[in-house]
């Protein structure tokens, strides 16, 4: 490249500026890994979050309040849409009819899921108890509805055909309700749970109609 002077002198030749050589930079191979495991790691990631929210099944819900030692109706309990259940274990919509009839083993909340383990067959009897049921006129039960669990004393009234002291002894026993039913005569339908040794004499009293139910505690 040539410029020209102003005295005349002529043209003198120019400097070139010399070309700007860009280096490359080089990537450090354990960095380059650590990105391809992060990408990697973000896809997992998304995959599993698709998956989860795809994974919606039909689960059994509580729809109303259960006491302990209830039996459990299918009005107790409504099908609900879940996504992801499966790792709670709730109880698949499907088995309905295999929890229907079986009882409460703890207080069913409503709007929680039901579990398998919240229900069962065994009957609420401890070590020692047997079963007894009892029919009363609906002014002879202590509350309006006795649920499973409630704590009741049995007192006997007087023998109208005994004589002087025999005839206001009174004896007592305690017990605990394990259901209460209402035929269609709207008698009620007490069953009990007691301690082995008083099962023949409330039996003995209950023929006899000289068994009154005071509610001692509720559940």
């Amino acid at each position: 490249m040539s410029l020209a002077t102003r005295n005349g002198t002529g043209s003198v030749d120019a400097p070139v500026t010399p070309p700007t050589v860009v280096r490359q930079r080089r990537v450090r191979p354990g960095l380059l890994g650590l990105a391809v495991l992060l990408i990697a790691l973000g896809g997992l990631g998304a995959a599993f979050a698709v998956t989860s929210v795809r994974a919606t099944g039909s689960y059994l819900a509580v729809a109303r309040p259960v006491e302990v030692g209830r039996e459990i109706s299918a009005a107790d309990l409504v099908s609900v849409q879940v996504a992801g259940g499966q790792g709670l274990r709730p109880v698949p919509a499907g088995r309905l009819d295999e929890v229907i009839g079986k009882r409460a083993a703890v207080a069913l909340v409503p709007g929680t899921l039901l579990t398998l383990g919240q229900v069962t067959d065994d009957p609420l009897l401890g070590p020692g108890q047997q079963q007894i049921a009892l029919g009363l006129k609906t002014a002879q039960v202590p509350a309006r509805e006795l649920h499973p669990g409630d704590k009741v004393l049995l007192v006997s009234t007087p023998d109208n055909n005994a004589t002087g002291d025999a005839a206001t002894a009174s004896t007592r026993f305690t017990a605990t309700v394990i259901d209460m039913v209402s035929p269609a005569n709207d008698d009620k339908v007490l069953y009990l749970a007691l301690p082995t040794r008083d099962v023949p004499a409330v039996v003995a009293l209950a023929a006899q109609e000289r068994l009154a139910v005071v509610l001692t505690e509720a559940a």
